[in-house]
């Protein structure tokens, strides 16, 4: 047998701790081969369409080759930790170190080369799956074909490979062999009892506090200025958590006998304080690494759910408003332009037109738009909305529907405790508050009775108005109208579809890069957990086959080693998620905007995708397990 087959037949015969980082290598080269295939695409070969994608997919190339080398790096280097007796036992029947480097080199590239050829053959499968999605949700108009990516292939294979061979000479190169003694009995020898300062668990409790504390409860602009702040604070917390305060938590729990000694209870504290200590770096990086994906993600989402909120604002197709010095003829000249140009589109949409007249009521207010309630009527049936009947004595405030909007941030309880003052001298005592989007008015109006109108006097303020509702299954018509108009009238016609449309088309580029890169660094925190797990099975090995020399069953071994998985793989994850929950909090507080369902809905659809991996990792761990002892 060669040098190079013994290189080869290690691999093999050490699949199951190689698996996670194969196929996580694997993973990270798809996704940069399809970011490649998109940058390569024939449809873009004229450099004219869709730039920004084009950008932002090789911004994303970089960032995934550039964080596949470090989690390469780190992942060799956790393998050669765990694999000291085998060095150990290879300078007994005479390696050099030199060979040892050597073994280390070629199953590196062993093993990049068939991560890198996977990679890409995955990708070629999923290929036109893949392009048919971003075809929709980046909203492009060219139509992206399959095609062989020869260039794709090449600069994925090539880019990889020299990566997996500089890590393979930077590993090889940085190796250290120990003492034979030490190597020998590397997982033998005591590492004596964890130990944790109590004022640094207290600190890393109340530094968690005060980040978490400090990021909810800032509003506005001060979420900016706090948040480098914050982030240092809770990255910090996070650390000693890890490293000191969950190992002070254990030891509590041992120390209190009616917990420690509980059916099987003692098992499952006897080392979970050693295996807490050792693997605190790796929970802490997964918990950030993850924390960054659920927070990136869910701002993404979040931010576009604001930006497309619109559509329930302003439920018109079309919306004018003219500046504030056009004359009564350019005004007239720029609706037969919007009439003429739903015409040509052949849109059938119902026009309403209203002058807007604003008067002074109240001092927190320059002036507060008032409105007839016939004319107020005329529009909401343009939405089939109710109509508007107040008395004569009667005013009724309408304010804005808080799709965007929040309640701290609108007038209308100002407006229902104001009066409205007529000529005669007489107030008008508002009523009742609605909420409505007959018409857009960012702090509320008010609706009177005709005959109230006619005794308000001279307004301080007029506008304009003009809005055609256009019958529904038009979308594509009224998003060309939109465009004309956009062009034609130097933005005073408003087209919420056309808004939306342009709004997705560039968002859904930073939101579709943004979900690959937040998913490849998913898929690697939870192969950084995989690896910690199945590192220590053989020691888990040796103790549960003492341990069941004296009586302990299967069901009592599934019990204790489901709950130590547990602990180990949920511990880092549900930090992360509580980082990105409050992440999430002081995005909205900045926005004065409600995420709770955005954030629900991407926390919640990483905690179940977390929970399907854990089943599945628990089902083979306890299998390996359980064949070694019963």
């Amino acid at each position: 047998m060669t040098f190079r087959q013994f290189a080869f037949n290690n691999v093999l015969r050490n699949k199951r701790l190689y698996i996670a980082y194969f196929l996580s290598s694997m993973f990270t080269v798809m996704v940069f081969f399809t970011f490649a295939i998109f940058a390569f695409h024939p449809a873009f070969s004229d450099g004219s369409v869709n730039q920004n994608a084009l950008f932002g997919m090789a911004v994303a190339g970089g960032i995934i080759y550039v964080f596949s080398f470090f989690f390469v790096l780190y992942s060799m280097s956790s393998f050669l930790q765990s694999r000291k007796k085998e060095f150990g036992l290879l300078i007994m029947l005479g390696a050099t170190n030199k060979q040892i480097r050597l073994m280390v080199f070629l199953e590196n590239i062993l093993i990049g080369f068939f991560a890198t050829v996977g990679g890409i053959l995955i990708g070629l499968v999923f290929a036109k799956a893949i392009l048919l999605v971003a075809e929709n949700v980046l909203i492009i108009s060219e139509s992206l074909n399959f095609y062989f990516p020869t260039l794709a292939i090449a600069v994925t294979f090539i880019s990889f490979i020299f990566l997996f061979f500089c890590i393979s000479v930077f590993v090889s190169f940085i190796l250290r062999t120990h003492k034979l003694i030490d190597l020998i009995k590397g997982d033998k020898q005591s590492k004596g009892e964890p130990k944790a300062s109590i004022v640094l668990s207290i600190l890393a409790a109340l530094l968690l506090i005060v980040g978490y504390g400090t990021a909810i409860y800032v509003k506005g602009v001060l979420v900016v200025y706090a948040m480098i702040p914050v982030i240092i604070v809770i990255t910090l917390g996070t650390y000693l958590l890890f490293t000191q305060l969950s190992v002070y938590v254990i030891h509590r729990l041992k120390r209190n006998k009616t917990i420690f000694w509980r059916k099987t209870n003692m098992l499952l504290f006897s080392d979970l304080s050693f295996r807490m200590k050792d693997n605190a770096r790796t929970f802490f990086m997964v918990a950030i690494i993850s924390t960054v994906a659920f927070s990136a993600i869910g701002s993404l989402y979040g931010f576009q759910s604001y930006l497309t909120k619109g559509k329930e604002v302003n439920t018109y197709t079309f919306t004018y408003s003219p500046w504030k010095d056009d004359s009564k003829e350019l005004i007239e000249k720029d609706i037969r332009t919007i009439n003429s140009v739903l015409q040509e589109e052949k849109i059938d949409a119902k026009m309403e037109a209203l002058e807007l007249t604003y008067f002074e009521t109240h001092e927190n207010f320059s002036s507060v738009l008032i409105v007839r309630a016939t004319d107020y009527n005329r529009f909401a049936a343009l939405l089939d909305e109710k109509e508007l009947h107040p008395n004569e004595n009667e005013a009724i405030v309408v304010e804005q529907s808080d799709a965007i909007l929040t309640q701290e941030s609108k007038g209308s309880e100002i407006l229902i405790d104001s009066t409205i003052k007529l000529d005669s001298g007489q107030e008008i005592q508002p009523s009742r508050a609605i909420v409505s989007n007959v018409l857009s008015v960012y702090y509320g109006y008010y609706v009177v009775n005709d005959k109230i109108y006619e005794q308000l006097g001279l307004p301080v303020s007029t506008d304009m108005s003009a809005v055609w509702k256009a019958k529904e299954g038009q979308t594509e018509q009224v998003i060309e109208v939109g465009r004309k108009l956009n062009e034609q009238l130097e933005h005073k016609a408003y087209s919420v579809d056309y808004t939306l449309y342009e709004i997705n088309k560039a968002f859904g580029i930073i939101l579709f890069i943004g979900l690959f890169i937040g998913i490849v660094f998913f898929v690697s925190a939870g192969s950084f957990l995989y690896f910690r797990l199945f590192a220590d099975l053989d020691e888990e090995k040796r103790k549960f086959r003492s341990i069941a020399k004296i009586g302990l069953t299967q069901s009592e071994l599934k019990k204790v080693v489901n709950r130590q998985i547990a602990i180990l793989f949920f511990s880092p994850i549900v930090v992360a998620l509580i980082h990105g929950s409050v992440a999430l909090t002081a995005l909205s507080h900045m926005f004065d905007y409600n995420l709770t369902v955005e954030s629900s809905l991407v926390l919640g659809s990483f905690a179940f995708i977390q929970l399907i991996y854990f089943l599945i990792v628990r089902f083979f761990y306890v299998k390996q397990v359980k064949r070694k002892i019963f």
